[in-house]
């Protein structure tokens, strides 16, 4: 099935025919189950784990997933009410876990899981999807264990993680899911996404494709906003920008504040319409006898929330910063490919000057340091390292070399 020929909801997927194949036949098996008819064995299950690279659309195929499963053809039509509230994210039986924090509680999935034990009530099944499992904690992933293991007869869990290693997903809990594997989209099909979708400019689309890494995401934000693509550039010009000690620090600090910048711009006014919006629900605004305790429990709730959010605002400001890293990762493999001449496609085609200039002045195993100090900055954020300090380490380490 190519991305033309995909209809209803499966065309929000790019460049993952084989998992939408085995997904749209599960979603198939499951309507016969739900009409009472003999479906084939192993097509469908209670748990899955769909895993893949960065950007290549794990939650996106979760919750096309579970807007198949409760479509009322069972093929994922998008013209249906269960397609359409379940892609809105409002249909009551499909239960979302982001994590805005670090980390998924216990408390938070042993609700989840009481919840999700009750019978569906407008849909064909109850469908929990957990966007970045890999952040259960301990606790956590016991009480998901339990549920998978005896799973409620119309009870559906869909896990996303980056792979499917002891690391990310615990032995247990992954040998008792489905394992579906994305790829990394190409960038043509990329490309054709952008210039259906989003309307973006065939050449642009092009170029954010060629570069976006295979993440899909990233390529639509580079297409469409300015300042991402000006915050990229000034990541790829600090390889060659590390002339001076002085540099190390200032090069560090546009690291840390364009994560800072971009995290502030996605969680502002997102963060303010919460607050209003929980302030309203609890009669915080009121006014007239009788709403000075109404306010103060406003408040201790706004404040409650304003935790939240900043815990999800640290994650979202780690997560922009991880994509600096992994362009500057790309960057170095690209001089490795220059210099040794292997013909490799560059992740980075537009800086090719930068690239070729590099190759020719870095040896091959200064340019590997470089590149392994950038992973070690990545693994140091991810165990909590302050990043600015972890950042600071490895710059200067690209200027040494």
């Amino acid at each position: 099935m190519t991305t033309t020929e995909r209809i209803g909801v499966w065309n929000q997927l790019v460049g993952q025919e084989p998992a939408v194949e085995t997904l749209s036949a599960a979603a198939s098996a499951a309507a016969k189950i739900i009409a009472g008819e003999p479906a084939p064995p192993g097509a469908m299950t209670h748990a899955w784990l769909l895993t893949g690279p960065p950007g290549s659309g794990r939650s996106v195929a979760a919750r096309t997933f579970a807007a198949a499963l409760q479509c009322s053809t069972g093929t994922g039509c998008d013209a249906c009410p269960g397609c359409h509230t379940t892609m809105a994210g409002t249909h009551a039986d499909v239960r979302l876990v982001v994590p805005e924090g670090l980390s998924i509680s216990v408390a938070e999935m042993r609700a989840l899981v009481q919840a999700a034990a009750r019978r569906p009530t407008t849909g064909n099944w109850q469908v929990v999807v957990i966007e970045d499992a890999d952040r259960l904690t301990e606790g956590a992933s016991n009480a998901l264990l339990k549920a998978v293991e005896e799973p409620p007869d119309r009870t559906v869990f869909l896990l996303c993680a980056p792979s499917d290693h002891p690391e990310d997903v615990s032995v247990t809990i992954r040998s008792r899911c489905r394992l579906v594997t994305l790829r990394t989209p190409p960038p043509e099909a990329i490309a054709d996404v952008l210039i259906r979708r989003d309307n973006v400019e065939p050449e642009r689309a092009q170029w954010a494709a060629s570069v976006c890494g295979g993440h899909v995401g990233r390529a639509r934000r580079l297409a469409t906003d300015e300042a991402a693509r000006q915050r990229r550039a000034t990541v790829l010009r600090i390889p060659l920008g590390l002339r001076r000690m002085s540099d190390v620090f200032t090069c560090a600090d546009q690291l840390i504040s364009a994560a800072e910048a971009d995290a502030g711009e996605a969680s502002k006014a997102r963060d303010e319409d919460e607050r209003n919006e929980l302030r309203t629900a609890m009669g915080g605004d009121g006014v007239g006898k009788g709403v000075a305790g109404a306010k103060r429990a406003a408040e201790a709730a706004v404040k409650q929330l304003e935790k939240k959010q900043k815990s999800r605002a640290t994650r979202t400001q780690r997560d922009t910063l991880d994509l600096a890293l992994v362009d500057l990762v790309g960057f170095y493999r690209d001089v490795l490919v220059m210099g040794t001449r292997s013909g490799a496609t560059l992740n980075h085609p537009d800086h090719v000057d930068q690239i070729r200039e590099a190759a020719s002045s870095w040896t091959p195993e200064s340019t590997l340091r470089r590149l392994e100090a950038v992973l070690e900055c990545r693994e140091a954020i991810e165990l909590n390292v302050k990043p600015r300090i972890a950042v600071e380490a490895m710059v200067t380490t690209l200027r040494q070399g």
